[in-house]
Order: structure tokens, then sequence, then C-alpha cells
């Protein structure tokens, strides 16, 4: 719906579009996500949604935003196109878009451009975004769009029960993730086998569920079988949509076999394996068309903070309180260490640590009083825990602040409190 589509009464009155609702209005209460990185300009697009009737949470940039959309569906999305100090080409805010509009095809997305962007804000709208709104805005004008938004991109009632509330997505922004979203996108729309490889802990289900959640199968309940447990196949019998397999490769070859006749026709799987090698050539065949490779958490660089603070964000949400931030040591530490279980590992070490945060901070040893006490008890000197702790800790330290600020040892420095001289012979000390 265009300005020119809307009663002029809705333009001139604050909220006429909610409390005068037609057939091509949404419904009050919408829940919209605005990503903005400015705070005021958030709390007063916040304050005229709230007067509206709408609920509005707010991201102050692109991580921040996808954490958010993997915790909750929102009705509608307004993106702002640039977020760091200086920049206007929109270049950060078309990312954003090309990968809302890539995750969830239905996403109502309207951006907000500066008043001499029209060209920028065409781009947007050939791009996925379903309108824009332009700098300086009627509050009105802003609401009654991203109704009109809301109202376009309802989805339809009757699946309203097969779509989750939390929706499944893989984070993080390095290459193999990268890699591995591309291909879901692809895949997930087809009716393709997919055989998901990878440790355990490294997102498979969730890779999983994801590509159901896209599937032509998506309002089908989904099936998920522990194959080990051969009593469970009974429940492959006439089913239809997506069946997760789950541990295919721990049979050894005679249950391969039996379990190759037992799969219906014509009935699209996806199994998760650690170890695709173990599977035999034929059943292999069957249920790998498409391979999609999960790295351990070891592999995917700087991810590993992403996923901290995202989780750090769900359980500070969970049990009532403020997100913490992480300290360098921490940071350090969530980068140099080989979490056990992978991903969820690391989940559970931030979901602890923030329960039991009382000082609104989280540092290395929250998340790894085992690996402090084995360091401290490892010295038989009772002068030595303390001098190989604090040894440990400066160097995770300037290592996180050397990555933070890409390796400006000025930047670095100053953040640690230190002289460039004082910073480089300890970068010389510890071999940084």
């Amino acid at each position: 719906m265009t300005k020119q589509n809307i009663p002029s009464s809705v333009l001139s009155d604050p909220g006429h579009a909610v409390r005068q609702r037609t057939e091509n209005y949404v419904s009050s209460g919408a829940t919209i996500l605005l990503v903005d990185d400015n705070p005021e300009v958030a709390r007063a697009i916040a304050l005229a949604f709230d007067c509206a009737g709408h609920a509005v949470d707010v991201a102050g940039g692109p991580e921040e935003a996808f954490s958010m959309l993997a915790q909750r569906r929102f009705d509608a999305i307004l993106l702002d196109l640039n977020f760091t100090q200086g920049q206007t080409s929109g270049a950060e805010g078309f990312a954003c878009l090309a990968r809302m509009v890539a995750d969830d095809p239905a996403a109502a997305v309207v951006v907000i451009t500066a008043h001499s962007g029209i060209r920028i804000a065409v781009a947007a709208m050939q791009a996925g975004a379903v309108d824009f709104v332009m700098k300086p805005w009627r509050n009105d004008d802003l609401i009654a769009r991203v109704e009109a938004a809301i109202a376009k991109h309802l989805r339809p009632v009757a699946g309203a029960a097969a779509i989750p509330t939390t929706p499944h997505r893989l984070l993080g922004d390095s290459p193999p993730i990268l890699a591995a979203r591309d291909l879901i996108r692809r895949i997930a729309p087809t009716s393709a086998s997919v055989l998901i490889e990878g440790p355990a802990g490294s997102g498979r289900n969730l890779a999983a569920t994801q590509i159901h959640e896209s599937s032509p199968h998506a309002e089908v309940a989904i099936v998920t079988i522990d194959v080990p447990d051969e009593g469970a196949w009974s429940r492959m019998d006439g089913i239809t949509g997506t069946l997760i397999l789950r541990d295919p490769d721990r049979l050894d070859a005679v249950a391969q076999t039996r379990l190759l006749d037992r799969l219906p026709d014509n009935l699209r799987t996806i199994s998760i394996v650690e170890d695709a090698a173990r599977l035999s050539s034929r059943l292999r065949a069957r249920l790998a068309t498409i391979v999609l490779a999960l790295p351990p958490l070891a592999a995917r660089g700087d991810d590993a903070l992403l996923l901290a603070r995202h989780f750090a964000r769900i359980a500070a949400e969970r049990y009532g309180k403020i997100a913490p931030p992480f300290t360098a040591s921490a940071e350090g530490l969530i980068l140099s260490t080989q979490w056990t279980d992978e991903v969820r590992g690391l989940a559970q070490a931030v979901e602890r640590a923030v329960l039991l945060d009382d000082d609104g901070v989280i540092d290395g040893s929250a998340l790894a009083p085992t690996l402090v006490r084995t360091i401290a008890n490892a010295a038989p000197d009772p002068a030595a825990p303390l001098d190989v702790s604090l040894s440990a800790s400066e160097r995770v330290m300037i290592e996180a602040a050397l990555r933070q600020y890409h390796h400006n040892v000025s930047h670095a420095a100053n953040a640690l409190g230190l002289t460039r001289q004082a910073l480089y012979r300890r970068m010389t000390r510890y071999g940084l």
C-alpha cells in the first residue's frame, strides 16, 4: 500500500489506522523490530507506536537485530540503512535487508532513509523492502506505512499453528556459516534429501528445523526419529512431509540395510550424522542428495563472540536481568577455549555466568571456573597460582584487545591503559 492509497483521515490523525480498521489494516497490538543506532530516534519511534497500540523492540545494529530475530517473530521490521557514524551509502542496511529477506521471504521490512535518498529507497524496494519512509517523517505517516506493510504480509491464519513462535536460524558471519546459510536457502524449498554432517552441538538440529520450516511441507508436523532405537522405526509408517533421522551413522552395516528397506518412498529425509563415511554407499545415496557440513566452533573465528553475546541476551531475558558485557579476559577465553559440546556448551557456560552474575560484567572465571581452578592447582608453589593466573589473563586480554581494534596497537594500548611501548613489550613477551 502506498501513501496515495491511504485515506487522508489516517495521515491527519495519528493512530487512526489502529482505531478505525478496515479489512486492509492489521489489527492492533503488532510487534515491530526497530533497527537504529540512535537512542533518541529509537525512543521517539517506540513512543509513537506505543501510542498507536503497538510494541517496539529496539536493536542498535545488525548483530543485535539478528539475535532478536532468532528469538522471536516480528510482524514488521523498521530498518535504518546506516549504522556507522559518517556512513551515508546505505551499504550496511542493504546487507542487513538482504539477509532478512533471505531468512524470511515473508518479512515485512520498511526502510528509513534520508530525505534526499529517494534513489536508495527505490533500490531498497527492489531488494525486498515493502515500503520506505523518508527523514524527517510524520509519526502518523510512519505508523500507517508500517501497518500497511504488516497487512500486506500477514501470514495465513490457517497455518498459524504450524508456524513456530521462535524462528530457527543459524547465527554467525564466518565463511563456513555464510556458506551453510546460503545452501539452506537454496535447498530448503525443494524436496531433496539432506545429510547434515558435523560434531554434536554444532547446530545440526537447528539447521534441520530451519530447512523444514522453509520447505513445501512446513505446515505438516515434523517427525524426528533417533535411528539407533529400532523400536522408533514404526513411526515412519504412513507419514508425509519431512522425516528427520538422527544418528544413522551409528548403525552397523546390517541395520543400515534394514533402515534403507524400511524408509518410505517419496519422503524427504533430513539426516543428522557426525561422520558420513560410516554410512554404506547405498544408504548414503538415499539420504545425501545434498550434504550440508557444519564446522566445529573452533573453525568459526569470531562467531564464538557473536554467539556468546546472543546467548547472554537470551539468558538475561529468561532470568529478568540486563545482559552483562564480557570483559576482555572473557572474550579472549571465549575465542581460545575448545568448548565441550561445541556451541551448546558455550551457551550453557554463558547462561550460567549470566544467572550468577552480581557485578554487571562477565569475566573469564565466570565462564570457566573449572579451568581457572585447574591452572591454580597445577603449581605446587603457593605463590605460583597468582602469577600463572595473572600471566594467562594478561595474555588473553591483550589478544582480545588487539582483535577488537583490528591490531591497531595505539587503540588497543589505550583500551588496556598501557603505553604503546609497554604493549609492544608484552606482545614480545607472549609471542604476539
